[in-house]
């Protein structure tokens, strides 16, 4: 891994800093990682190395997915979009897609290491298999250095721009390196065993470590899952609810209404909010002006007044409309 992706130009870190660039950078590493990793499984004879490459090609699979589902979100909130039909298809954005992204990653993750460890166990009571730990090492060596480059790179540049894809990806490129160090310890273990009286520990070295990286990786993604899922269920977060609850009421004490309805959730990146307040009726009437006005006062209360705030405030004197 050449030191540019540590310490890039000027120029290149003004480009990379956005969602977009560093996924694609992150794919494009990713898919060297998986091929360097399958072909030196293939000649070491090292099912984890193996695995460890099939994972950096599923994992460079779901990064082209979230750069996909990134630039729909994008070019949608900042109304950039040149598809108009698609536009029309889907009228309320794509914020959607972005947990059911997260949560798909994250259970394939798991279910790619749940199949590891059933594989590894199966050859441990098998006895194991033998490797060629010099092709092993430099496999571990070169692959830990990008993992951890990669890592660090993407850990730098979502300081700023806050990606949950983004995020997801430094967590997955650091379980990959959580994965080949445990390889290079173990196979530098192996070969130094090689020849002495616990020498016949070798074919199980192994499968062995694939296990216990297993057993480590399985509930690493669970966090990731429950956030998404959370998401995909449009469940209401408490502190947001109690935020727009507060403005909401204090609007209703301010203005003389009967009471509100507030409808609150978070989906991906997106905010959605739906505030219906109830006015008496015969209340004296408003110009149009004015209720935009006050509806105006009502977004700058509750604030993050972004792309991905989804905001609609409506006044009725029929509560129907709001239940």
């Amino acid at each position: 891994m050449r030191a540019m992706l540590l310490a890039p130009s000027l120029t290149r870190v003004i480009t990379m800093r956005t969602e977009q660039n560093v996924l694609k950078a992150s794919i494009g590493v990713t898919i060297c990682v998986a091929a360097f990793g399958i072909a030196f499984g293939i000649v070491s004879g090292s099912s984890s190395i193996a695995f460890d490459g099939a994972y950096s090609l599923m994992d460079s699979g779901m990064s082209l997915l979230a750069l996909i589902v990134a630039r729909l979100i994008t070019s949608y909130a900042t109304d950039t979009m040149r598809s108009s039909r698609l536009r029309d298809r889907f009228s309320v954005g794509f914020w959607h897609l972005e947990p059911i992204v997260l949560g798909a990653n994250g259970m394939l993750l798991m279910g790619v290491s749940a199949y590891a460890l059933i594989t590894a166990i199966g050859k441990l009571l098998a006895g194991g298999n033998t490797l060629l730990f010099d092709y092993a090492i430099i496999y571990a060596v070169v692959t830990l250095v990008a993992c951890l480059a990669m890592a660090t790179f993407g850990r730098w540049a979502n300081r700023t721009i806050r990606s949950e894809f983004i995020a997801l990806d430094v967590t997955a490129w650091l379980m990959s390196a959580g994965i080949t160090a445990a390889l290079l310890v173990a196979f530098i273990g192996g070969l130094l065993i090689e020849g002495t009286r616990v020498g016949w520990l070798m074919p199980y070295i192994d499968p062995a470590v694939l296990a216990l990286v297993c057993l480590v990786l399985i509930p690493m993604p669970i966090a990731t899952v429950r956030r998404a899922l959370s998401d995909v269920l449009l469940m209401t977060p408490d502190t947001l609810k109690a935020h727009v609850d507060a403005v909401a009421a204090a609007t209703v004490a301010r203005q003389g209404f009967l009471s509100y309805r507030a409808y609150v959730a978070k989906v991906g990146r997106s905010t959605q909010i739906e505030l219906y307040f109830i006015v008496p009726s015969g209340m004296p009437a408003r110009t149009i002006e004015a209720w935009d006005t006050l509806r105006d006062e009502i977004g700058e209360a509750i604030g993050d007044e972004s792309h991905n705030r989804w905001l609609t405030i409506v006044f009725t004197a029929d509560e129907s409309w709001a239940d």
